[in-house]
């Protein structure tokens, strides 16, 4: 299944190390402000998207509207890259990948299904891409990265606990 993909997503993901094993079964799409958000730093994680990108594991997609991306920036109060990524999965009619709370929030009104990088590292634990242990070390340096709340933390926990 193809994904858009936000950097908020996309970098946590190369910061946990799991980003190569995820692009092998899922499509990765992003947009052109996304990309430039993603490599706008000489970070480890900047290099490993790079170059999934050089390999074809990630696909730029075309240029948003500009107005179409000014009005998401506005009614969701999110950044550019947020507003070409949602706008993208909603015109493309497919799920948008999303770490970012007011994004997740405007995928809610919109309609737009969203998965975020805990959701990924439990489809990589279910599909036995990730054994127990690995799985737990990868959830804490999620949690160290990112801004996940405590029962969120948890039920993720559980449920690669369960698998």
């Amino acid at each position: 299944m193809d994904f858009v993909w936000d950097a908020s997503s996309l970098i946590l993901l190369a910061k946990t190390t799991v980003l190569r094993e995820l692009g092998t079964g899922i499509g990765i799409i992003i947009s052109p402000e996304v990309k430039s958000e993603c490599l706008a730093k000489p970070t480890f994680d900047a290099a490993l998207i790079e170059a999934l990108i050089d390999e074809g594991r990630i696909q730029i997609e075309r240029p948003v509207p500009a107005r179409a991306v000014r009005k998401l920036m506005r009614d969701f109060r999110i950044q550019r890259g947020e507003a070409e990524a949602l706008w993208l999965a909603r015109s493309s009619d497919r799920p948008l990948a999303v770490d970012d709370g007011p994004t997740i929030k405007a995928c809610r009104i919109l309609g737009v299904p969203f998965a975020t990088a805990l959701h990924f590292l439990i489809r990589l634990r279910s599909e036995g891409r990730l054994d127990h242990r690995t799985a737990l070390v990868k959830l804490d340096k999620l949690v160290a990265c990112g801004r996940y709340g405590r029962r969120i933390v948890e039920d993720a926990r559980r449920r690669l606990e369960e698998e």
